[in-house]
Formats: structure tokens, C-alpha cells, sequence
């Protein structure tokens, strides 16, 4: 489990935070979060590419790569107000998806057990087994929600005569009990699929999804309270899955299952920063970033927004617990600063 690197490109780590690898427990010795590269593809039915999708969210941005990025929402500095580290990319050879899954389900259970929060880079979705179940091998099977931000249930059986792959993670994870099926929560399903059978089996576990038609009736704001109501009923922690393609292509079209009619940009990382400011997360994936469809680098910086938002939410909730504050989203930018030279 030694640190990989990048297997498609330079050994850049997340925006220049500081290296750590996973032989080497001392180097990630209280580390508040570790990043983690699943730079795999081998479970994509449509269009490959999301192996290349670490890379390019860790590297996507206009500003220096110099570990530090103050929020102007939030005031804090998630890179630096938390102590985050790059363990690099965890191999994972495309021709072989049992292998490379228990790959990551070691690295991200590693992790976990050093009190870190993973925070793993995608790749295609069924890297979401590895990544909540190597979490549930440490708290609990059965003790962590999933929020699961996505355009597909993922909760497929058997896909072109196989049981993995990204249209099939959520199931295999509510099957091997390392999930309750009545803790997962999806947002921005739509579209044609899955099949009313699928749809069948999700009911049978007691699955709540909602689907853009009912977010649009009652109101994101609205979905997201009462999932976040049953998300910490009698769990330990949250899981947060970022599939890419909940938003609508035209503000993500570097995507392998692009659907139209999803959600703004703006409405994910809104939801992203509610999330973690007010949830306690244990691990966040980004996954589904496919390069080689994007579009001038649209859908690749909108998942590095993704990780920031959530970084600096995270450190915002920790503020605000060790000051005993409540942060105000309303307050003006420039409300706490001083108006005289």
C-alpha cells in the first residue's frame, strides 16, 4: 500500500497540500483528512475516461497550487485550518474490478482507522463499495448513511453478466449489510432508468430517493432537511457520494452517463456545504469525472469545488464547535471587517 503516485500523470498532490503515504503511518499521524486518487474506470457501461478524473481534480484550478484556499462564504481555510494530506493514487488495474475494489477498501479502512476522514477521487462509481465499506469495516456496518448525489439509483443487479460495476455499487453495499438500505438517501435521480424492477427491490429496502420532479415540486432546501433528518437517525456518521452527472450536462458534460435536467452547479455545492456543515460526514467521494468529454474544463473544476466546499464546511462545523458559534450564511461579506483604514 505504498504510495502509488499518479498512474496517469505527474505526482501532483490536491491543490500542493503535503504528501503522505500509507505504508508510513507517521505521515499521516493526525491528519484530519486524507485524499485518496481511484483513478479506475473498469466498471463503466458507457464512456470510459474517469480513470483519468484524479488527475484532473486535484490540478484544475486558476490559483497557485499552494495548499491554501480562504472560502469567502465560510472564512475559513479548509487546506490550512484543516491539516490535509495526498496519499496519491491507489492502484487500481481496470482489467480486474474485484482486485482493484478490495485495493481501495483496504486504503480507505486504512485511513479511517487513523481518525482521518478519506476523502477519495474518481473514477467511476463502483468505487463507492470500496469507499463506503472500508468505512463501515471501522465504525460499524451498519452505523454510517449514505447521502448519494447522483442521475442513476446505481442499485443495479447483475449489468452485462457481471455483479460490479457503476450502475450496481449501492446495491452490493446494502447486500453485504455494511449499509442499511433505510439510511440511503439519494438526490436528482431522473431519467429512464432503472427499470420498474430495480425500482421494486429499492422500496423493499426501504431506500428514500428523490427523483428531480419531486425536488422541483417541494424544493431542494426542503429534500435535503427531511433526508438529513433520517441520515443521523441511529447511524454514527454520513457518507457523501458525489456523482457528477447529478448535475445537468451543461454544467457537467465531462461525464461517462450524462442525463438531462439535473441540478444547477450552484444547487450542488450549495447542498455540499449544507452537508457538511451541518452533518457529521466520515468520508466523501467525487466520482465520474471523465476528461476526455469535457468541455474546457468545466465539469473537472466544478468536482474541485466539490472537495473545497466540503473541506471548508468541515472546518467551519469544527470551528464552530470548539467556539460554541453558529455560522450565519446571511452575513455580508465584508460585515466582520473593520471599516476604517
Amino acid at each position: 500500500m505504498s504510495r502509488y503516485g499518479a498512474q496517469f500523470g505527474p505526482d501532483v498532490t490536491f491543490l500542493g497540500v503535503e504528501r503522505c503515504s500509507l505504508d508510513a503511518p507517521a505521515s499521516f499521524a493526525g491528519a484530519d483528512v486524507v485524499v485518496l486518487g481511484a483513478p479506475f474506470d473498469g466498471g463503466t457501461s458507457h464512456r470510459p475516461g474517469t480513470r483519468f478524473g484524479p488527475q484532473a481534480i486535484r490540478t484544475t484550478d486558476y490559483l497557485p497550487h499552494d495548499g491554501s484556499r480562504p472560502s469567502l462564504a465560510l472564512r475559513t481555510d479548509g487546506l490550512r485550518d484543516l491539516r490535509v494530506l495526498d496519499a496519491g493514487d491507489v492502484e487500481m488495474y481496470s482489467g480486474d474490478i474485484t482486485t482493484a475494489l478490495a485495493a481501495l477498501e483496504r486504503a480507505v479502512e486504512t485511513v479511517t482507522r487513523s481518525g482521518a476522514i478519506p476523502v477519495i477521487l474518481g473514477g467511476d462509481h463502483s468505487i463507492a463499495f470500496a469507499d463506503a465499506k472500508g468505512i463501515a469495516n471501522v465504525i460499524g456496518h451498519g452505523r454510517i448513511s449514505m447521502l448519494h448525489f447522483d442521475a442513476h439509483a446505481d442499485t443495479g443487479d447483475i449489468e452485462f453478466g457481471s455483479l460490479w460495476g457503476h450502475g450496481q455499487p449501492m446495491r452490493r453495499l446494502i447486500e453485504s449489510g455494511a449499509l442499511r438500505g433505510d439510511r440511503f438517501l439519494q438526490i436528482g435521480l431522473r431519467g429512464y432508468w432503472p427499470p420498474p424492477s430495480t425500482l421494486d427491490w429499492m422500496a423493499a429496502q426501504r431506500m428514500r430517493s428523490y427523483e428531480m420532479t419531486e425536488i422541483g415540486h417541494r424544493g431542494l432546501d426542503t429534500c435535503l432537511t427531511e433526508a438529513f433528518g433520517i441520515a443521523v437517525d441511529e447511524c454514527e456518521g454520513v457518507f457523501l457520494s458525489v456523482d457528477i452527472d447529478v448535475c445537468d450536462p451543461g454544467h457537467a458534460p465531462g461525464t461517462g452517463t450524462p442525463e438531462p435536467g439535473g441540478l444547477s452547479a450552484r444547487q450542488l455545492l450549495d447542498s455540499v456545504r449544507r452537508i457538511c456543515l451541518e452533518l457529521p460526514v466520515v468520508g466523501i467521494d467525487v466520482v465520474e469525472v471523465s476528461p476526455p468529454y469535457d468541455h474546457a474544463d468545466i465539469t473537472a473544476a466544478l468536482a474541485n469545488r466539490v472537495v473545497l466546499e466540503a473541506l471548508s464546511a468541515i472546518a467551519r462545523r469544527r470551528q464552530d464547535a470548539s467556539t460554541g458559534t453558529s455560522w450565519d450564511p446571511s452575513l455580508p461579506l465584508l460585515a466582520d471587517r473593520p471599516t476604517e483604514p
